[in-house]
C-alpha cells in the first residue's frame, strides 16, 4: 500500500489481517537486515507513529496474539531500535512495552487457543530481557510450560496440525531458549523438549524440493524461515515416517516421497485454520512436486480462504460434492464459533506395514457417518524403487432413515502448476510430464478419468492456475476405485 507520505498509522486499515501485521512489527526483521543507518533512523520514526497513534482517542485496541507479537518484535530488534537512539526515545519505548506487557497479563487468563501459548512466551520473554523480579519471571515461566504442555503434541505436532504453526513457534522458542541461558536461568523442560520434538516433526512433512505439505492451513513455504530453523537440527537422520498425534503419515522410497493427513479435526479453538482434507495426499518425485492440495492462500482472501478448507480442495475423495468437516458460519448463533470445525471426522484409523515390494498404508475416517452412513478407506502402497505409487478407495457402511442418500464420489488429485497434463491415447489414461524430464503415467481401471482446472494457491508469485485428475463414480456401501501414478 502507497501511504503517499504519510504513518501507514494514520490510514484507515483495509482489513483486520492488514492492521495486525502492521502492528505486530513482524517486518522490523527486514529493516533490520538491511543494516543501515536510514534503515535504524526510519524503524524508530515508525515506532514513535505507533506509539503516538495508540495516545490517540479511539484508537483500536489490538488482539491480544497481535499484541505479543509486537513485544516479541521489538524486543528481538531492540539492537536496531535504540542503537543511537536518544533518551526520550528510549524511554518512550520501555513504557509502550511496558504497557503491552501489562495488558498481556491481564487477558492472559481467559486466553484459549494458539493466542494463549503465543501470550505465554512473549511474557516469558519480556520477564527475562526486561529483567523483571524473579517472582514475576518464576510465574511467566510456570504459564509457559503449562501453554506448551497442553498444545504440543508427544510427536511434535501442534494441536491445531497446521504445520505453519510449527515454523511461528520455533522461531519463537529458540530465542527464548537463547535468552534463558544467556540470563544463566534454567529454561523449562516442557520447552527444552518441545524443540526437540517440533523439529522432526517438520522434517517429517518436507517435500524433496524443501516445501512443506499443504495441510491445514499451510500455504507459501518460506525457506529461509526454514532453513533458520533446521540449521538447529542435531538429528541429520532420515525424517520420522509415522506422527500420531500430529495425524500425519510419511512414506519414501528413493527420491519418492508421499505425505498424508490421517488425523482427526483438532479442537474447537484450535480448529478455526484447519481443513476438511481428511486422508488427502501429496506426493512428489526428487525435487518435483506432483500431487498437491490447493494450499491456503496469502492474507486477506477471505473467500478464497473459506473455498480452499472444502474437501474438494484436496487430493482426495469427495462424497456428493460434500465436505467431510462442517465450519459454523459468521451467522446466527454460530457466530460463537465462526470458522471452527464444528462437525468432521473423529475416528480416524491408520495402519502401516510393509510387503515384500512396498510400504502399505491402511487408513478410513468417519467423516461422512454421519450425514450418509459411510466410511472413506484409503490404502495407498509405495513400490520399494519408488516407481509406483497405488491406491484404493472404498466407501463402506450403508444409508440409515434421515440419512442423505449418496449419489456420486469424486476422486481429485489436484497436480502441481509445474507439471504438464495430457490425455493417454487411450482415453484412460493421463499423462504427467515433469520439470525435471521424468514422465508418470496415472489409470484408475475401467473408470474414467479426466482433467479439469484447478487453482494453486501456495506459489510465492500468488496463485496460479493449475490442473486436477478426477475420477468419478457412482457413491454406495461397496464402492471403490483402484488407481495407479506409474514412472515410465
Amino acid at each position: 500500500m502507497n501511504t503517499q507520505g504519510r504513518s501507514p498509522f494514520e490510514l484507515h486499515p483495509p482489513s483486520a489481517e492488514w492492521r495486525s501485521v502492521l502492528t505486530g512489527f513482524g517486518w522490523l526483521r527486514h529493516m533490520r537486515a538491511a543494516n543501515s543507518a536510514l534503515a535504524r533512523a526510519n524503524a524508530r520514526a515508525l515506532v514513535d507513529d505507533f506509539l503516538a497513534s495508540r495516545s490517540r482517542i479511539g484508537a483500536l485496541p489490538d488482539e491480544p496474539e497481535t499484541t505479543a507479537r509486537r513485544v516479541l518484535s521489538w524486543l528481538s530488534q531492540s539492537t536496531l531500535l535504540l542503537e543511537g537512539a536518544d533518551s526520550d526515545f528510549y524511554g518512550r519505548f520501555l513504557r509502550g512495552l511496558a504497557r503491552d506487557a501489562a495488558q498481556l497479563v491481564q487477558a492472559n487468563g481467559a486466553l484459549t487457543g494458539l493466542a494463549r501459548l503465543q501470550t505465554a512466551i512473549a511474557l516469558a520473554e519480556y520477564a527475562l530481557c526486561a529483567e523483571c523480579p524473579p517472582r514475576f519471571q518464576a510465574r511467566t515461566t510456570a504459564q509457559l510450560a503449562a501453554a506448551i504442555e497442553d498444545q504440543i503434541l508427544p510427536d511434535g505436532g501442534h494441536i491445531g496440525r497446521n504445520p505453519q504453526t510449527l515454523i511461528e513457534l520455533l522461531l519463537d522458542f529458540l530465542p527464548l531458549r537463547q535468552a534463558y541461558a544467556a540470563r544463566s536461568i534454567n529454561a523449562p523442560q516442557a520447552l527444552l523438549s518441545a524443540i526437540d520434538r517440533m523439529i522432526p516433526a517438520l522434517r517429517l512433512l518436507r517435500h524433496g524440493d524443501g516445501s512443506l505439505a499443504l495441510f491445514n492451513g499451510m500455504g507459501v513455504t518460506a525457506p529461509d524461515r526454514l532453513a533458520v530453523i533446521l540449521a538447529y537440527d542435531d538429528t541429520h537422520g532420515d525424517p520420522p515416517l509415522n506422527a500420531p498425534y500430529f495425524g500425519y503419515q510419511r512414506m519414501q522410497a528413493g527420491e519418492t516421497v508421499v505425505l498424508v493427513e490421517a488425523g482427526a479435526s483438532p479442537p474447537g479453538p484450535y480448529s478455526r485454520q484447519a481443513h476438511a482434507g481428511c486422508l488427502s495426499f501429496e506426493f512428489s518425485s526428487g525435487g518435483d512436486r506432483i500431487v498437491v492440495n490447493c494450499g491456503a492462500p496469502a492474507a486477506g482472501a477471505t473467500a478464497a480462504r473459506e473455498a480452499v478448507r472444502a474437501t474438494a480442495a484436496h487430493s482426495t475423495l469427495v462424497v456428493d460434492d460434500t465436505s467431510s468437516c462442517r465450519i459454523a458460519s459468521n451467522v446466527g448463533i454460530e457466530r460463537v464459533v465462526a470458522g471452527q470445525i464444528v462437525a468432521g471426522p473423529r475416528n480416524v484409523e491408520v495402519s502401516r506395514s510393509d510387503l515384500a515390494d512396498a510400504a502399505l498404508l491402511e487408513m478410513s475416517h468417519d467423516g461422512y457417518a454421519r450425514s450418509f452412513g459411510l466410511i472413506h478407506e484409503r490404502r495407498l502402497a509405495l513400490k520399494s524403487d519408488g516407481a509406483q505409487l497405488a491406491g484404493d478407495d472404498r466407501l463402506l457402511g450403508a444409508h440409515k432413515p434421515g440419512q442423505k442418500e449418496p449419489k456420486a464420489f469424486v476422486l481429485r488429485f489436484h497436480i502441481h502448476p509445474s507439471v504438464r497434463l495430457s490425455a493417454g491415447e487411450d482415453g484412460a489414461s493421463v499423462v504427467l510430464d515433469l520439470p525435471s524430464g521424468q514422465r508418470w503415467i496415472f489409470e484408475a481401471g475401467a473408470l474414467p478419468v479426466a482433467i479439469e482446472e484447478s487453482v494453486f494457491f501456495a506459489s510465492p508469485d500468488g496463485m496460479r492456475p493449475c490442473e486436477q485428475i478426477v475420477v468419478e463414480s457412482q457413491a454406495h456401501a461397496a464402492s471403490e476405485a483402484q488407481w495407479a501414478f506409474s514412472r515410465v
